[in-house]
């Protein structure tokens, strides 16, 4: 293809893009990966006060149903398989407190289009099965799993029969129009049978995020799988029935399994709830220090950073890992952590997103400019690809120093393994970043002004200006300007000062200010 062909083609695809989000209304866009400041166990429909905010742009699914209605013919009805009970959830009693593991399961499974050319995602099969429904939510399910299929196979129908195929576990974010969210965890394996076959997935979607847990949970699928597809049910049937655990406690499921009678599973969900859905051990193990240094810089100056990495687990890890840097503030535009191949126009938007992109569309991505384009493959020549160029200087040097000493402190649990690894990396390293926003805004609190009859109002000039480090000030004076720090003080000004106390952040400052006044007293 000539490179004037290339280019026009691009040129097309950015027009097209612009025209898709100048039409479509924000609102309406109900299919997004957004990373949520506090998702352990939100019921969908249930606002914290942050869900109207957590409202954005993100894959346009209503223009990619449109635009693939003449395209690809509407997947056949689920098939209901041999063997599999259908539950009815309408039949099911419902527990007090409403709040279930997951709402449902379904299997995505590749299917031969009609000229047998290529595959398409379908569902296959789906745990409890709703057969009574209003129409309205019965096209707002099909909307849902139609996504579900989208994002359980991003490559799109470039697939063939495989004998090998290591399984991979992955998670994604439905965003609904009223900002409710939903988490999508996918692990994707090869099917039991004889031969070349194309992999399949189990997808559960859940309002809950807590990506160990689900993964634990899809061991257990996987075990019974190998044995009948039948066991799987009754198991996630148990599931359903539990509550799920407050932060810290353990719940007990038990579980038949032929010829090893009952097990008890024991799923345990962390102690950091804020924590439990990110995994920082794969972020350090593709970057070194100095590089998510400068990943975070980006990412909290708002810049456009899309992530390259094969494997889809990496990118979802690594994409949630960034996100969670940035506590107690909340990435507010797009976030995609695994972009659809026939979504990849995404790329083209001029305003702030996290992407992740599979490796094999390396060369679509790589003609963007102002941005940050970080390779998170294992066998890769350099890490950044693209820079804007100034990520080594955006935040203050000494606290820059400061977040690198800390982060040192992994090395003290390189001897420790499995969960508790994970939990201690995430401590360190939450702790490390969480400092950096308390020695920068950490004084925000003094320079909210309230009055009885009237909303309380933030001084942000007053606030910048009493810092007394020049860099530092030079960093807040932009920080302050990001969507993130402007949705956190519409919060404060809509709380009681007494409501400030609460929550890590703030023991965090009321710590740091008591260690800084004992220094004081001491000189």
């Amino acid at each position: 293809m000539s490179e004037t062909v290339t280019r026009r083609r691009k040129a097309l695809g950015l027009k097209t893009f612009k025209q898709r989000w100048s039409e479509q209304p924000k609102e309406t866009f109900d299919t997004s990966d957004v990373p949520g400041k506090h998702t352990g166990a939100t019921p969908p429909g249930e606002d914290d006060g942050r869900q109207g905010a957590l409202k954005r742009f993100s894959v346009m699914w209503p223009a990619f149903l449109k635009s693939r209605k003449d395209k690809v013919k509407d997947p056949e009805p689920a098939e209901t398989g041999q063997n599999l009970p259908v539950v009815d959830v309408s039949m099911q009693p419902r527990r007090v407190s409403g709040q279930y593991f997951f709402e449902y399961l379904v299997v995505v499974s590749l299917k031969k289009n009609n000229d047998g050319s290529s595959y398409e995602p379908q569902i296959t099969y789906q745990f409890p099965k709703r057969d009574v429904m209003a129409k309205s939510q019965k096209e707002e399910e099909e909307k849902t799993l139609k996504a579900i299929s989208l994002f359980c196979f991003p490559e799109g129908i470039n697939w063939a029969p495989l004998t090998e195929y290591h399984s991979e576990t992955f998670s994604f974010v439905l965003t609904d129009i009223d900002g409710s969210r939903r988490n999508g965890y996918c692990r994707r394996l090869l099917p039991r049978g004889k031969g070349a076959r194309p992999p399949e997935a189990y997808c559960i979607i859940s309002s809950l995020a807590c990506f160990g847990l689900f993964s634990k949970i899809f061991d257990e699928v996987e075990k019974r799988r190998q044995i009948s597809m039948a066991l799987i049910y009754p198991f996630m049937q148990k599931l359903r029935e539990a509550s799920f655990p407050a932060p810290g406690q353990t719940v007990e499921i038990k579980s038949f399994i032929p010829e090893s009678g009952t097990e008890i599973i024991y799923l345990t969900r962390p102690l950091d709830s804020w924590l439990e859905h990110v995994n920082f051990c794969t972020l350090f193990d593709c970057l070194t220090d100095e590089e998510v240094m400068q990943v975070f810089a980006a990412a909290v100056l708002e810049r456009r950073i899309i992530f390259i990495a094969e494997e889809l687990g990496t990118l979802s890890q690594v994409l949630h890992a960034v996100a969670a840097l940035l506590y107690p503030f909340t990435w507010q535009h797009t976030f995609i952590s695994i972009v659809p191949e026939i979504l990849i126009d995404v790329v083209m938007a001029p305003t702030p997103y996290l992407l992740g992109v599979q490796k094999r569309l390396l060369d679509v991505v790589t003609d963007q400019s102002d941005l940050l384009l970080v390779d998170l493959s294992k066998d890769k020549e350099k890490t950044f690809l693209v820079t804007i160029g100034d990520e080594d200087s955006v935040l203050p040097p000494k606290l820059q120093a400061e977040i690198l000493n800390a982060l040192s402190q992994r090395k003290k649990v390189s001897n420790v393994e499995g969960v508790k690894k994970v939990e201690e990396v995430n401590r360190v390293v939450s702790e490390a970043f969480l400092h950096f926003f308390v020695r920068t805004v950490g004084h925000y609190a003094s320079y909210v002004k309230y009055a009885k009859e009237s909303p309380a109002v933030f001084d942000k000039r007053r606030f910048y200006k009493a810092i007394e480090s020049k860099t530092t000030r030079h960093f807040v004076k932009k920080f302050i300007q990001t969507q993130m720090f402007d949705l956190f003080i519409q919060e404060v000004e809509q709380q009681q000062p007494s409501g400030l106390q609460q929550g890590i952040f703030h023991r965090k400052i009321a710590e740091y200010q008591k260690n800084k006044n004992e220094k004081t007293k001491k000189h």
